[in-house]
């Protein structure tokens, strides 16, 4: 008799099974029971379910009896439970007090909370000078620290001309008021001519300096709260004064300040080519005479071309001349908000006249 031997073939653990295939082992086992069983469990919701460690329904209604009771029915659950504590007596969890109280819709603030405010976006255009006035305060630090004096400034918005400047000591509506009646009367502006725009500080929220601008017949316009970009034309110009090469960091006195600040708006307004005026000068745009400028420039540029017209590889060079309208938060036909750039897109002059 002839005896076989059956050779088994060695079982691989499904460890290393589990590896080579890159598998994880929960993973194997949870489709092995799958597999096995094919009705699925019913899901249960956890709201519905029964929770071991629940209260039961009489002791619930003990913390709900005891939180309407006279003396903790106007107490928060955190004072109630240190309450009970030095009373012996434990009901449960300040945590669970809160649930119990969100289930009956008992929770929630004890005074009126202010709602959240929503403030409009400030979309204002200017065609022409006075048609919309753009201020701010910027404070001027004193060589003694802590001290520092207050620069009010008005900009026109089309010619970035800036109509009026004070340096004070103070900051407050009575100034503000004092500014502005002395520059609506220095320029003639008209009732219902202007609008002037402004952040939320105290000075330009007032109500005795919103009065006084309603007296004269001027349309007040503000920031949004935070929002800086909402005046960005006053805030570009603070940053050109105290990026200039001669600005003192800190002012000794307040003639100082005023001294220097006096000379440095008699360069803005009358020297300082701005790049955001096609390189006129505040002054040849607030008053209008940008134009001769113009006409001597583009001379001058064609003297040049024709002499050297190998040098201008796009051609005959034309004078671009300032934005014709001007706007903060303008929207475009879509209903896009658009950001502007005043150096791109500019005007030109030609000869036929001022073109787009």
């Amino acid at each position: 008799m002839t005896n076989v031997i059956t050779h088994r073939p060695e079982r691989l653990p499904l460890t290393h099974a589990c590896v080579v295939l890159g598998l994880n082992r929960s993973t194997v086992y949870a489709h092995r029971k799958r597999a096995g069983n094919n009705t699925k469990p019913p899901r249960r919701s956890r709201a519905t379910s029964i929770q071991p460690r629940a209260l039961s329904p009489r002791e619930r209604a003990v913390v709900i009896e005891t939180l309407h009771s006279e003396p903790y029915c106007d107490q928060p659950p955190a004072e109630v439970y240190q309450r009970l504590l030095e009373k012996n007596k434990y009901l449960c969890s300040v945590s669970t007090m809160h649930r119990i109280l969100r289930g009956l819709h008992e929770s929630g603030d004890r005074r009126n909370q202010r709602p959240a405010q929503h403030h409009a976006v400030p979309r204002l255009l200017a065609n022409a000078p006075n048609d919309v006035w753009t201020w701010d305060i910027t404070k001027l630090p004193l060589l003694r620290r802590g001290i520092y004096l207050s620069l009010y400034v008005v900009l026109d918005l089309f010619s970035r001309f800036a109509v009026a400047w004070m340096i004070s000591r103070k900051e407050n509506s009575a100034l503000s008021k004092q500014l502005m009646d002395e520059a609506t009367a220095k320029y003639d502006i008209a009732p219902g001519q202007l609008t002037l725009h402004q952040d939320r500080g105290s000075p330009m929220t007032a109500h005795g300096y919103l009065d006084f601008m309603h007296e004269l017949d001027v349309t007040c316009s503000h920031s949004r709260p935070r929002v800086s970009n909402d005046n960005p034309f006053s805030e570009s110009q603070f940053k050109t004064q105290k990026y200039q090469p001669d600005y003192p960091g800190r002012f000794t006195d307040i003639v100082h300040a005023r001294d220097w600040c006096k000379a440095y708006f008699e360069w803005y307004n009358f020297e300082h080519h701005h790049s955001g005026l096609a390189g006129f000068t505040p002054n040849q745009v607030f008053t209008g005479g940008y134009r001769e400028v113009a006409v001597q420039k583009q001379h001058a540029l064609d003297v040049q071309y024709g002499n050297h017209p190998e040098r201008f590889v796009r051609g005959r060079p034309i004078v671009p001349m300032p934005p014709e309208t001007v706007a903060i938060n303008p929207i475009t036909e879509t209903g896009e908000e658009l950001i502007l750039d005043d150096r791109v897109n500019f005007p030109t002059l030609t000869a036929a006249g001022y073109v787009k």
